[in-house]
């Protein structure tokens, strides 16, 4: 494969393509960086993961804020898509939210600190209405009870392996009376 190179032997400006590339993978590093670490991680961190400078970091996402909505729009829309899938209910759903809280500390501090920015309020309020519409009629709870019910699990979501949180969590569900669906992602098609 040749390298593209301009007069002088200088690499030539790939442009778009690199920064498509270069967003994707502080989108992907950003998105492992905060599931260990929580919101708060350094950034350095991120861009170090993704291979590229804090400049390019910067480039992409002015601050943490849109840095970690993007990354966290992903779990909401897997959320909202297993929402919208033939079947689904609030169990199902419960399962996929309870996915992400046993994987991701950022998802974690997301539900728990709602209003803290804009970006965070609307993406929280994603998840309220989505197991809003998943409320049977006649539910003893309504929507904000169980996000009350979703930042209570969050809290139980400890322990220092995967099997240890999904245990823990699916004992605060229970301890709560919620039954819940098993624990599992929902992929989001590409186009969606």
């Amino acid at each position: 494969m040749t390298k593209l190179t301009e007069p002088h032997g200088r690499p030539a400006n790939q442009g778009r393509r690199v920064a498509a590339r270069n967003r994707a993978a502080l989108i992907a590093a950003a998105r492992e960086v905060f599931a260990e670490q929580g919101l708060n991680a350094p950034l350095s961190a991120v861009a170090r993961r993704a291979g590229v400078g804090q400049g390019s970091l910067y480039r992409h996402f002015a601050d943490r804020v849109a840095l970690a909505s993007a990354v966290l729009d992903e779990n909401v829309r897997q959320i909202e898509a297993a929402a919208a899938a033939p079947g689904a209910s609030l169990k199902s759903v419960l399962g996929v939210v309870t996915w992400h809280l046993t994987r991701s500390t950022a998802f974690v501090d997301l539900l728990r600190v709602r209003g803290d920015t804009a970006e965070a309020q609307a993406l929280s309020g994603r998840v309220r209405g989505v197991l809003g519409q998943c409320l049977p009629d006649g539910h003893r709870l309504s929507a904000d009870e169980v996000m009350v019910a979703v930042a209570m699990v969050s809290g139980a979501v400890a322990g220092p392996t995967l099997p240890d949180r999904e245990r823990l969590a699916l004992v605060a569900w229970r301890l709560l009376g919620i039954e819940v669906g098993p624990l599992r992602s929902y992929e989001v098609d590409a186009a969606g």
